[in-house]
């Protein structure tokens, strides 16, 4: 997360300075940060939606009796260093970089001009990944700490990390090390930059560990709340 989720947000933020879209997912990993990034809004009312996005979310998981922030930061989340929810999320929201933040969208819907946009999606990973594509999503770029393998039938996912042990023992599933940040022997800026020409590559026609492997993962919401 130190390395890999500034990075993504450098190579979103470039991407967007192109003219381009960026979409940043997963609504529970906005939980007690949604007010920072709703002053990023160009207006008031998105950054009200986006916290009455949050806020109606942990609405949903209390009503079926689940209680979300009691269940975060996940097992795997604490043994990599997180000790809060709220932590996580700040931390998450490194992936949208700097840029303002245009609107928030419904599940699968598609965002109506370039820019920044969050789309309300469970904080599973092939969940989130499929509404992101049947918005219009290109390339997913995928960031992964412990080396989730995941794939989609219709988009590439270029997958990320900043751990060093993960890249090691999965090199043939993740597309970048970006753990160079860690070890002072790269900058974020410069990873950034990596990440942005790897999706050039991609967009070109280089193909993913995800596409290689033949990972096509698809789920969409279920007829009741996911979380």
């Amino acid at each position: 997360g130190p390395a890999s989720h500034p990075s993504c947000g450098g190579a979103s933020d470039k991407l967007i300075r192109c003219g381009g879209s960026s979409i940043l997912s997963e609504t529970t990993e906005f939980i007690g940060a949604e007010h920072v990034m709703a002053k990023r809004a160009v207006t008031p009312e998105v950054g009200q939606q986006l916290i009455d996005l949050v806020v109606g979310c942990e609405a949903r998981a209390k009503a079926l009796g689940e209680d979300i922030r009691g269940g975060q930061p996940t097992p795997g989340n604490i043994k990599g260093g997180l000790t809060t929810i709220e932590e996580k999320s700040l931390g998450c929201m490194h992936k949208a970089g700097h840029a303002p933040l245009q609107g928030v969208l419904e599940y699968a819907d598609s965002p109506t001009h370039p820019g920044l946009w969050i789309m309300d999606t469970p904080g599973q990973d092939i969940e989130s990944i499929s509404g992101m594509v049947a918005g219009g999503a290109q390339i997913v770029i995928f960031t992964t700490g412990r080396g989730t393998p995941a794939g989609n039938p219709i988009a590439p996912v270029i997958k990320i990390t900043g751990n060093k042990a993960t890249w090691e023992m999965m090199q043939d599933n993740i597309d970048i090390d970006v753990s160079a940040i860690m070890s002072g022997e790269a900058s974020i800026t410069q990873m950034g930059e990596e990440i942005y020409q790897e999706i050039l590559r991609v967009a070109n026609g280089k193909t993913t560990k995800s596409e290689d492997l033949g990972h096509n993962e698809f789920s969409i919401y279920k007829i009741a709340p996911t979380f």
